[in-house]
């Protein structure tokens, strides 16, 4: 795998523990977080930089097992308190969710500082944090090839000045629906991704959970269905897996055919297939790339018609 400044990705969030209920069982403090999720999907392709805030609670388990996949924390920090928590119970069909808990503790305060050894990255990943926090990433990196952005609904409601400062200075916006028609007041998933790209954004990537992700680019409008999995045990991290898989190799190779970002999301969707087949990472810990690959061929046959 390269890593040399040309193929590098950085990935600026979260690390997390997650307390989940789902209708097929529950995990207690299991490493959650955007980051987690989003390097360790990337770290099939390339080695990834990381950069997150933890609090002294932070298990050497946890550092052990990033590390071991070649993902880079010279940009984890360590600070006094915990580490951010969250704990949701899912509903009956998977798609919704209640947010029981949330405790930012160190997060509440995170300003990421990059190691000068990252800010050369030529793939960056700005993973679901304030818009504000986003752009002091970008004021430190020097020269990068692609940006990609993740939001949500509460920067969009409470920060959007901040996200429409941010839009301009970014190749790709990762969004939902729900946020897309949020953000644009467009009820049309193609109008309202048209309008975000007017907002500054080359290409936007709409994510719709069980029925696939959509691309919406100057070269028109790509539909990709989700992967069918027949076990569903937690869709926690399934988004962040999406677009480090699409990060991922998006940054592992040089090629520039057509199509390359919507391979790109192909394996994205696989590695999502895949993560919310069992709690937190433990399923990505059992895949081999290869597994990756033979289901990619096998959704490439499946959409041949």
């Amino acid at each position: 795998m390269k890593n040399n400044d040309a193929h590098s990705l950085l990935v600026v969030g979260s690390l997390a523990f997650d307390s989940i209920e789902t209708p097929t069982g529950k995990a207690d403090d299991i490493l959650g977080g955007s980051v987690s999720f989003f390097s360790y999907a990337a770290s099939f392709f390339t080695k990834p930089r990381l950069v997150a805030a933890v609090g002294e609670d932070f298990p050497a388990e946890h550092r052990t097992m990033l590390a071991g996949r070649g993902i880079d924390l010279s940009g984890l920090s360590v600070e006094p308190g915990k580490t951010f928590r969250w704990k949701g119970r899912y509903h009956k069909n998977m798609n919704n969710r209640d947010t029981l808990e949330v405790h930012l503790n160190v997060l509440e305060h995170f300003d990421p500082k990059l190691p000068e050894s990252f800010r050369h990255s030529s793939h960056v990943f700005l993973a679901n944090s304030r818009p504000a926090t986003q752009l002091k990433v970008l004021e430190q990196v020097k020269a990068p090839k692609l940006i990609m952005a993740d939001t949500m609904d509460l920067w969009i409601r409470e920060f959007r000045d901040e996200l429409l400062a941010l839009l301009p200075k970014i190749d790709g916006l990762f969004l939902n629906d729900s946020e897309a028609q949020l953000l644009t007041g467009h009820d049309n998933l193609i109008t309202a991704g048209h309008a975000v790209r007017k907002m500054g954004p080359k290409f936007v990537v709409l994510k719709k959970g069980e029925h696939g992700a959509m691309l919406i680019s100057q070269d028109g409008v790509f539909v990709i269905p989700a992967f069918p999995t027949e076990t569903v045990v937690d869709p926690t991290g399934a988004g962040d897996s999406f677009a480090g898989g699409i990060m991922g190799y998006l940054a592992s190779t040089d090629d520039q055919p057509p199509g390359r970002l919507r391979r790109a999301m192909a394996y994205g969707t696989v590695i999502a297939s895949l993560t919310v087949e069992d709690f937190g990472l433990d399923r990505l810990k059992r895949t081999e790339r290869k597994e990756i690959d033979d289901r990619l061929s096998w959704y490439q046959k499946m959409l041949e018609f």
